[in-house]
């Protein structure tokens, strides 16, 4: 998987979003800061308490200029009667792609062609609309949607601070390194 520095493959899909169908596409990824979180099925057993979590930090997410996208093979229809019978899912203000054509989930290479299912997979997005980071679990794995927080200001410090990287455990006002011949075999 070669997707890092890459930018998002076009689409458009149908998505459920507060109470409504909206259309999305790639062109919704630009401008702004985005985090697409793939999984794999409305319904499930994990998947809920990974959207539920994603939701709990959609607000710091927000304030970091940052927009959340679910996307799962299911229907935009799916998501909606899911959002209205599942405590869980109830609370999810943020976006949520409907993937039934699997395109999406082709184009970030997370499809389970065997299953027609998502990978669960997490992707930071900049403002250009260009893949930052990439993490993808195994399916009985669920994510920890807080650690989205530093990755991204991590990320957002690099795209300001050109030259700059961020250390392992780098945390918002923490040091920084200068790559350059001095440090090489010095860190």
């Amino acid at each position: 998987m070669a997707l890092i520095g890459t930018e998002v493959l076009p689409f458009k899909a149908m998505a459920f979003h507060n109470g409504e169908f909206i259309e999305v596409s790639d062109e919704n990824f630009k401008g702004k800061w985005s985090v697409v979180c793939f999984y794999p099925a409305d319904f499930t057993f994990v998947c809920p308490t990974e959207l539920e979590d994603l939701q709990d930090q959609y607000a710091t997410l927000k304030d970091l200029g940052v927009e959340v996208y679910s996307v799962s093979t299911d229907s935009h229809f799916v998501h909606k009667a899911w959002h209205d019978s599942s405590e869980a899912i109830s609370k999810v203000t943020y976006i949520m792609i409907g993937d039934p054509s699997h395109t999406i989930s082709r184009n970030f290479d997370v499809l389970d062609e065997a299953s027609g299912m998502a990978n669960r997979a997490t992707f930071i997005i900049d403002p250009d609309g260009v893949i930052q980071t990439v993490e993808i679990t195994a399916d009985g794995i669920g994510r920890d949607a807080s650690t989205l927080i530093n990755k991204i200001k991590a990320a957002q410090y690099v795209r300001k601070h050109p030259g700059e990287v961020c250390p392992a455990k780098w945390k918002e006002g923490g040091e920084t390194l200068k790559p350059s011949l001095d440090l090489v075999g010095k860190i």
